[in-house]
């Protein structure tokens, strides 16, 4: 199943720095983009059964921003919008079995597209 979420998320480098900026910026910033996702999420896809695996591709306008710094962002603003939107029952160890990030330069069509992936142990 496939998400694809349009533009950028914060990186790491932003979300300090709302942190430190005011007591509730973090708060805000995290509230913005969890529900963004969860009311994406609730019309692209269906509820999952855990354990899964997380796909993420970024594409980003241009190589100014660190890979490490948008991956950290989106895992945890796409993942606690997927878990609001019911489509994962959480996002702890029982849930997720790992991800994947891989990221491209696309400067007409940012965005973040999250491929899940349900893990089948053969069974």
């Amino acid at each position: 199943m496939k998400l694809t979420m349009i533009g950028s998320f914060p990186n790491l480098n932003d979300i300090i720095k709302a942190s430190k900026a005011h007591p509730k910026a973090y708060s805000k910033m995290k509230r913005d983009n969890t529900l963004s996702v969860a009311i994406t999420a609730s019309f692209q896809l269906e509820p999952v059964t855990p354990p899964v695996t997380v796909h993420f591709t970024y594409y980003e306008k241009n190589k100014r921003r660190d890979p490490d710094g948008f991956a950290a962002g989106a895992h945890k603003f796409v993942l606690d919008g997927l878990v609001e939107a019911k489509i994962i029952p959480g996002d702890g160890w029982g849930s997720i079995a790992g991800f994947t990030d891989t990221w491209e330069v696309d400067r007409e069509r940012p965005r973040v597209e999250v491929i899940i992936e349900e893990v089948t142990n053969g069974v």
